[in-house]
């Protein structure tokens, strides 16, 4: 008997619904193990078998949908409910313990074995494993929600309902130049919730770190309100001057790590934040260098206090800074091209990162360069470390501007030289 390469042939049908059971059976032990985890803390009426089963059976009940009705998903759909409602019954009332997050899981991952079955690998595999963080990171997100104060999140919900209530009604036709309200919205969400995270990071520390990592973390969230705070301390408490000075001196690491990070996420070629990387890393490691040269100095449990940036009136600030600079840069760069652009980089004056998303912006967008928009970016950089002496002398002790004045102007002028080397480098 002779066997042609045909006879060997697989079903096609047969390999792809083998590849969706397969996918659905790692989603469900991904999220089951981490239920499992708890087992030797608390009994658990749901482990990694449960997950697993539930998984595949949600992508079974969809794939024979297909085939004998949407009756047979709506009776598995209904099952899976009454699991968890059962679940929730005998945790809260039965145990008489507190809990939802089983029970809500459960049902999700029955949803994300519908997903594959419908072959939306991509996103079921995603949010599997944003659902598996989301449980492993409890006791850390608890945590987070003890250190936010109500009006915290008062403010938080009032901005995003703000936002998500104008991005729809706003009109999509730029204007002033170019300016799309759509994006200007999309942006100051983005920023604000960088700067939130080392706002959450700042509040959890508390007095822990000391004024130097309050310095530095205040500075992610805005390098300019952390030197106005820690201004205010070297008046008030003037022998802190010495550990006021070192986290004067971080906020520009934080802030060279900050604009990078908002180029990244805007410009997600990573183009302008490449660009961006050695005049800032040149700064940051001169800053540190000065920085280190004080490591004897005795850390005090201070910190700083700042707004929460994911409120309306910072919010507003940022949005209403970053249209200027960016209707002003995208004039300029129409009427004097390279040069003109650079001019916009002295909105680093108030807030470097609000240049950084403009240039970002305008280079996705095709209207600057890469190399233009990153040398712009980092020339605001420069302008807000040259600035920060300002603050300093507006608001803190004189000892402590005298002090500070001409470490920020030295690290100025070396990224301004670094930046006109590396620009002559690339072009």
């Amino acid at each position: 008997m002779i066997y042609t390469t045909a006879s060997f042939s697989v079903d096609p049908f047969l390999l792809e619904s083998l590849e969706k059971i397969g996918i659905s059976l790692l989603i469900g032990v991904l999220i089951g193990l981490e239920r499992e985890s708890w087992r030797s803390d608390k009994k658990i009426f749901a482990g990694v078998r449960t997950f697993t089963i539930t998984c595949i059976m949600g992508t079974i009940s969809a794939f024979l949908a297909d085939f004998v009705g949407y009756a047979i998903l709506i009776i598995t759909t209904i099952f899976i409910g009454l699991c968890c409602i059962f679940l929730m019954y005998e945790v809260n009332v039965v145990q008489k313990k507190s809990g939802l997050t089983t029970a809500v899981a459960l049902f999700s991952t029955y949803l994300l074995g519908i997903l594959v079955a419908q072959g939306f690998f991509q996103i079921a595999i995603i949010v599997a494993v944003i659902i598996t963080f989301l449980l492993i990171e409890k006791r850390p997100l608890h945590s987070l929600a003890e250190n936010l104060s109500e009006r915290d999140i008062i403010d938080a919900l009032q901005f995003v309902a703000i936002a998500f209530i104008l991005y729809p009604i706003v009109p999509d036709e730029p204007i002033y130049g170019g300016v799309s309200l759509k994006a200007v919205i999309l942006i100051v969400v983005l920023v604000s919730a960088v700067s939130f995270v080392s706002y959450i990071l700042l509040k959890r520390t508390g007095t822990k770190g000391g004024i130097a990592y309050s310095g530095f973390l205040g500075g992610l969230a805005s390098s300019e309100a952390a030197i106005v705070a820690l201004s205010n301390i070297s008046k008030k408490k003037q022998s802190l001057i010495e550990n006021v000075f070192v986290g004067s001196l971080l906020t520009v690491i934080a802030m060279a790590i900050r604009d990078v990070i908002i180029a990244l996420l805007i410009d997600t070629s990573g183009r302008v934040s490449l660009l961006m990387i050695p005049p800032f890393l040149i700064m940051s490691l001169v800053t540190f260098l000065m920085v280190w040269r004080k490591k004897n100095i005795t850390p005090v449990e201070e910190t700083i206090y700042l707004r929460s940036p994911f409120a309306i009136g910072p919010a507003l600030k940022f949005g209403i800074l970053f249209t200027i600079v960016l209707a002003i840069a995208n004039v300029a760069s129409s009427a004097g091209g390279p040069l003109g652009t650079y001019a916009a980089a002295l909105g680093g004056i108030a807030s470097s990162s609000a240049v950084t998303a403009s240039m970002a912006s305008l280079a996705v967008a095709g209207k600057i360069s890469y190399q233009t928009a990153a040398e712009t970016a980092v020339l605001a950089g420069i302008i807000s470390t040259l600035s920060k002496p300002l603050y300093i002398k507006l608001v803190g002790a004189n000892e402590l501007f005298r002090k500070v004045v001409y470490y920020f102007i030295l690290i100025s002028l070396i990224g301004f030289v670094i930046l006109m080397i590396w620009g002559e480098y690339i072009l």
